[in-house]
């Protein structure tokens, strides 16, 4: 549902640092909802391009962590500075591992091993269509995408916009909105450098225009710096308190940051001032997040009967699909999956809601099919992990194998996101504790939790204490997980195990007990574990 931070590690030699000059802005003031029920930092990088109108950002070679040039097909990537491990079990974080030559070889065998997966997989599934529409909406970085729905045509028109035009602000500003989308919906983080570029291309021009600045909120958000995001939304909406963007990214950042109670007052406030789809689908995840179940769903329904186009029906439908999913409602889950896919069949949220309704349903043959779709279009860890523990529930001749190139492939992606601006210390901490490098997942999750106090980076931490055998420092992180009201399964799977190891044997059970009733089929292979270890305790 919603933004939901899945998670500022920056890998290589970074460029220099600055603030924007702005001053903090007050709070503002809540207004009434009208639809629905009721540290400045950021890394500023190398400046803009000369006003000859040629830019890193528009002829297709980002600058990298180490100056070198970044792709703009996101083929090949360098970083000169630390990077992940990507050999053996898990990323890695820390220093030269042997000079920038190995650290280069090293991104790009893990960018080779992402192309392979995207390309090799697309083959073997015979997916040799033309890329599907890009959603107009969806999660950080939505809304206003520019374009009639496929994210490529309308980067290459702004891109000839731009080359016979160098001066329009407002086109750079909408060609660095569609890299970050490119960057989020294809899993290429390659693109968020070209982002940047262009997004300071567009305030070079037209210092402090507002659609840039949101601009940039959103990339901070997909960066996962969310202190820089709510920076940055704040500016914009000091030039323009109806942007909606920013508006939109700033319930976002104050989410991701754990700020629950101003979240809520930036939704009431983002509702009041415009409403629609995009406010209305983070009105609901505040909603979620405080366990108030009801008045998130019947917000979205709203949204899905306001919904004017394809993209906003496919992205809301699988909002309500994830909100029945996380309920345990598999059926009406795939109800709103289809609803979303009949909308834009190639919306892979709505492609992967379904693989995982499907496997918790018992189709594991289709929850298999469709997952690997999902990965070979866009190889994001949640995906990964996910396709991979299918493998192993399944258990047939191969699978294991195929489970650890699944888990591989995080890694890969998770060095060249750092590679590219990218924190990824929670996928890393997920990923990695039940699947790779458990010091390297705990390492992760402190660093996570040290950014940012919200119930993802309390389960986080909580769980990679679990597996390195601290379970009495993890107690309280997972009791903090489930402390808002939050119905996650996972949680209190999570803290069900803990408790166990702690000698809480009746909350234990409780909480195991409970995990299995909210939503029965919520892990290939967690569920299996969270049944097995109640029938231990009793």
């Amino acid at each position: 549902m919603g933004p939901r931070g899945h998670d500022d590690e920056k890998a290589g030699q970074r460029a220099h640092e600055s603030r924007d000059g702005l001053p903090a802005p007050p709070e503002p003031k809540a207004g009434t909802a009208a639809a629905a029920p009721g540290a400045d930092r950021h890394a500023e990088g190398r400046p803009a391009a000369g006003a000859d109108g040629k830019t890193i950002a528009l002829d297709g070679e980002a600058a990298g962590a180490d100056g070198k040039a970044t792709t703009a097909d996101g083929k090949a990537t360098t970083a000169g500075g630390a990077v992940g491990d990507v050999w053996g079990g898990g990323v890695r974080r820390g220093g030269s591992v042997g000079g920038r030559r190995l650290r280069t070889l090293r991104l790009a065998c893990a960018a080779a091993l992402l192309a392979v997966a995207m390309t090799g997989g697309a083959i073997a599934l015979g997916a040799d269509r033309a890329p599907v529409s890009a959603p107009l909406v969806a999660d950080v970085t939505d809304p206003g995408v520019p374009g009639g729905g496929n994210l490529d045509a309308s980067v290459a028109s702004l891109q000839a916009h731009l080359r016979a035009q160098p001066g329009d602000s407002g086109g750079w500003a909408a060609l660095g909105l569609a890299y970050v989308e490119q960057a989020r919906t294809g899993g290429d983080p390659s693109r968020y450098p070209q982002a940047d570029q262009a997004l300071r291309r567009s305030l070079s021009l037209a210092p402090g225009n507002d659609p840039a600045l949101a601009g940039r909120a959103a990339l901070a958000a997909a960066r996962h710096d969310f202190a820089g995001a709510l920076a940055f939304a704040d500016a914009a909406l000091r030039r323009n308190p109806y942007s909606e963007r920013a508006l939109a990214s700033r319930v976002d950042a104050l989410v991701e940051l754990g700020r629950y109670p101003d979240a809520a007052k930036a939704a009431r406030t983002a509702d009041a001032r415009r409403p629609g789809v995009p406010v209305f689908t983070r009105y609901a995840y505040v909603h979620e997040l405080s366990g108030d179940v009801a008045t998130a769903r019947r917000v979205l329904q709203q949204a899905l009967s306001a919904a004017a186009s394809p993209g906003d029906t496919a992205y809301v439908a699988t909002q309500l699909g994830q909100l029945a999913w996380n309920e345990g409602d598999h059926r009406a889950a795939l109800t709103y999956y289809a609803r979303a896919l009949a909308a834009d069949d190639g919306y892979l949220p709505a492609l992967e809601g379904r693989a995982r309704a499907r496997a918790a349903r018992g189709d594991r043959a289709a929850a298999i099919e469709d997952m690997e779709a999902v990965v070979a279009r866009s190889p994001l860890p949640g995906p990964l992990v996910a396709l991979g523990e299918l493998y192993e529930a399944r258990g047939a001749a191969g699978d294991r194998a195929r489970a650890r190139r699944q888990y591989a492939l995080v890694d890969a992606w998770t060095a060249l996101a750092r590679a590219n601006g990218v924190n990824a210390d929670l996928d890393t901490a997920l990923a990695a504790a039940d699947h790779g490098d458990k010091a390297a997942a705990l390492r992760a999750a402190r660093a996570e939790w040290d950014r940012r106090h919200t119930v993802h980076t309390a389960d986080a931490l909580a769980w990679a204490l679990h597996v390195n055998g601290r379970d009495a420092e993890a107690l309280p992180y997972a009791r903090r997980a489930t402390a808002t009201g939050y119905r996650n399964a996972a949680f209190r799977y999570h803290r069900g195990v803990i408790e166990l190891a702690t000698g809480h044997r009746a909350a234990g059970r409780a909480s195991l007990a409970s995990a299995l009733e909210l939503n029965p089929g919520f892990s290939p292979l967690g569920a299996a574990r969270a049944r097995e270890a109640l029938e231990g305790a009793e």
